[in-house]
This record gives C-alpha cells, structure tokens and sequence, in this order.
C-alpha cells in the first residue's frame, strides 16, 4: 500500500502497469477554486493500464460531454456505466432537479478486445420472490389440478446498474469522497485479486481502504500534502493482512 504526493501527470505513469485505475478527478461543474479540470492525465492513465486493465472514472454527464475528445484521443474506449444513487444530493440552480446522483464509467485501452479484458460477473442474492411454471407428470388435459406450480423465492441475479449507497456526508475526510463500500463493488468486478489498483486521485484514500479490504495492491496519489497523510492514517489504520491469503472473490455468477 503506497501513498504518493504530487500531480498525478508526472507522479502516477511510471508506477504502472495498472490492472485497473480508478480516477475520481474535479469535474469542472461548479466555480469553485478546487473544481478545475485536469487536462491531460487519461492518456497518461491508459498508457499506464495493463492490456487487460480497465479504467473506472467518476463524474457528472456534462463532465463526460466535456472530456469526449480526449477520451477519444486518449485510445480509450467506452464498457459501461454506474449510476450512483446518494441520499442527498447538490441543487445548484432552484429551477432544475435535485441531483442525487453522480455515474462512474468505465473504458479500456481501444487496441484491447473487450474479451481479454478483466470484468467479472457481479450478482446479488436479493431477488424476490418468483413463480415458475412446470407441469408435472402426463400432459395436462384441462384439470386445473392435474398442473403442478413450484414457487421459488429469490435466487442470485445480475447486479442492477443504479446502484444506492449512502454518501459520507458528515463524516467525510475530504469534500468528495465516496462511500468504501460502492468503490469495493469497483474493485471486485475490474481488478484480479492481488491486481494492481492505481488509484491518481486519492483524496481521502477510501480507494486504498477498499483495496486493503478486498485484497488488491494498491499505489495512491494526492496533489495535497496535508490531505497524503490522513488518506495514508487512514489506511494505515485498516485491519492488516494476516499471513494467509486473502479471501477469494466469489466465482463469476456467483452471490458476492
């Protein structure tokens, strides 16, 4: 587990290949001093990614609309996306929506098949309760009790893409940090156990607790001194590794 200071253009690409980055950069939506675009750092950031890495970046749709061409330029091509649902959330105009929500996306390198990339399959075990049909025994010939009906309640079933999660308002260490356990769902879906997790803007190093909890390595940036080394306590107070292997993640398909 690594915590660097510094600008993640010039700190980050030498510390790669990366199986997975995880990008948390201003959007550029407000006028705050702080919330200024980073130029620059995808293409750095995709050519520190391994072949079958991915990157995972957080944002709002009119950041995305504004990065369009340099995610193009940067050789980068879109997977997915996560809709972040939040319990509260940011009016910055009283005439528009209250916006509780906030995507994550993920792309790969353009010159990488999508086949060979690193993405495993996530379930829950919350599905409700369903009906299934089966008849039983000789054709049904019109009695209504001669069908057998077998009801089974819930089951694994592919993760939705709106994903609720408390943000950490009122306890966050910095002002946008994410909730530890969405950033892990991240994690066990994009990076191989014991994989590399480039994390290039720390913040409050929630990224490296994830990682810590799930069983990746992981190397931090922050361009805040002062912020470096809460994220690095932060970590530093996690549970540590014992000596045996972390837990495996659950089999694709499987419950997780």
């Amino acid at each position: 587990m690594t915590m660097l200071v510094g600008d993640c253009r010039t700190v980050m690409p030498d510390q790669g290949p990366f199986d997975m980055i995880f990008g948390d950069p201003p959007y550029g939506d407000t006028s705050l001093g702080w919330d200024r675009r980073v130029e620059g750092w995808l293409e750095l950031a995709r050519n520190a990614l391994a072949q079958s890495g991915s990157v995972w970046v957080f944002g709002s749709l009119r950041s995305f609309l504004g990065a369009a061409d340099e995610i193009r330029l940067a050789g980068l091509r879109y997977a997915q996306e996560i809709v972040w649902e939040k319990q509260n959330g940011s009016a910055f105009h009283a005439d528009r929506f209250k916006r509780v929500h906030e995507l994550a996306v993920q792309f790969y390198r353009s010159d990488a098949p999508w086949s060979g990339i690193y993405n495993v399959v996530q379930t829950t075990s919350d599905a409700t309760a369903r009906t299934v049909r089966r008849k039983a025994g000789p054709p049904h010939t019109g009695h209504i009790e001669r069908g057998h009906y077998v009801s089974q309640d819930g089951g694994p079933r592919l993760m939705r893409s709106v994903i609720y999660a408390r943000n950490c308002h009122g306890r966050a260490i910095h002002p946008t940090e994410k909730p530890v356990g969405l950033i892990e769902i991240l994690l066990r879906t994009s990076c191989p156990p014991n994989g590399l997790v480039g994390d290039w803007f720390a913040g409050s190093g929630a990224v490296g607790e994830a990682a810590r909890a799930t069983g990746r390595r992981y190397v931090g940036c922050e361009i805040d001194a002062a912020m470096a080394a809460r994220a690095e306590a932060r970590i530093a107070a996690t549970l540590p590794f014992t000596s045996a292997s972390p837990a495996p993640d659950p089999l694709p398909g499987a419950a997780s």
